[in-house]
């Protein structure tokens, strides 16, 4: 098995009785690698959008144990979550550069601006991809947040076709 499919795994495990968790993280993934493709992301960039898209909100368990169930906002997920994806990635040997870059995009998926990359800018429009529909948002919130953050033409597209906007 590859490292994507191993980290899946363990992500799977990680996030044990989370159905919730598990289902976000997966579309997640899903929605980047769609994203990815259609972008042609050189091989090592999807790589990176890959892996992060399946860590990216692991630092949830830590942050609802110090925060509370339910309290564990954007900012704690980002905060927490750099170390608990740094130590799942060692464990695959992943190399230090991607494991920065990965912590990194963890560490700052919910702050829109000054994205710094198209793998930054995929992550933050597959995120939006599944918390739209997760979230229940209206036409009208889905349509803002396209405005402003939402920057590929593939992503925007993609929001488009999904919520027929």
């Amino acid at each position: 098995m590859d490292k994507i499919g191993t980290l899946t795994n363990i992500m799977l495990i990680y996030m044990s009785g989370d159905a919730k968790r598990i289902q976000h993280f997966i579309k997640v993934h899903a929605f980047a690698k769609m994203l990815g493709v259609a972008e042609e992301l050189e091989t090592n960039t999807l790589f990176l959008l890959e892996t992060a898209a399946l860590v990216h909100d692991c630092g949830i368990k830590n942050g609802e144990k110090k925060y509370g169930k339910g309290h564990c906002t954007g900012k704690y997920q980002e905060q927490e979550g750099p170390q608990v994806a740094r130590e799942l990635l060692l464990k695959l040997h992943y190399d230090m550069a991607a494991i920065e870059r990965v912590c990194y995009l963890v560490g700052h998926h919910h702050t829109y601006n000054d994205i710094d990359g198209i793998d930054y800018q995929l992550l933050v429009e597959a995120d939006f991809l599944a918390n739209f529909y997760e979230d229940s948002c209206s036409k009208d919130t889905i349509k803002n947040v396209v405005r402003r953050i939402f920057k590929t033409k593939t992503g925007i597209e993609m929001c488009k076709t999904m919520y027929g906007i």
